[in-house]
């Protein structure tokens, strides 16, 4: 089965930057999507960026991390960067890495906790 396992969460303070990663294994076919989601604390999970591979490459990116966060992925190594920059207190939440395997369907890593504080 396909496993995610994501890295680089952590404690930052307002303003500063983090980059996560997502590193998939087990991909038997082909990635028709990948990005990632995140969850603040009490609230709904939302989308925060999306690669839409299958339909040439198309991104995604919440109106709230439009200009702070760049998505970008490394295809020989089937992983998924989120470049955080100007982090913000509600930026504060647990990440998740999202993939879509074109026949085996989505996959969701396990969460990597980012938080915002000074």
């Amino acid at each position: 089965q396909v496993q995610l396992v994501e890295s680089g969460g952590g404690l930052v303070q307002p303003g500063g930057s983090l980059r996560l990663s997502c590193a998939a294994s087990g991909i038997r076919f082909s990635i028709n999507a990948m990005g990632w989601y995140r969850q603040p604390p009490g609230k709904q999970r939302e989308t925060v960026a999306l690669i839409n591979i299958a339909s040439g490459g198309n991104v995604y990116y919440a109106d709230s991390v439009k200009g702070r966060f760049t998505i970008s992925r490394d295809i020989a190594k089937n992983t998924v960067y989120l470049q955080m920059n100007s982090l913000r207190t509600e930026d504060t939440a647990v990440y998740f890495c999202y993939v879509y395997e074109r026949i085996l369907g989505p996959s969701w890593g396990q969460g990597t906790q980012v938080t915002v504080s000074s």
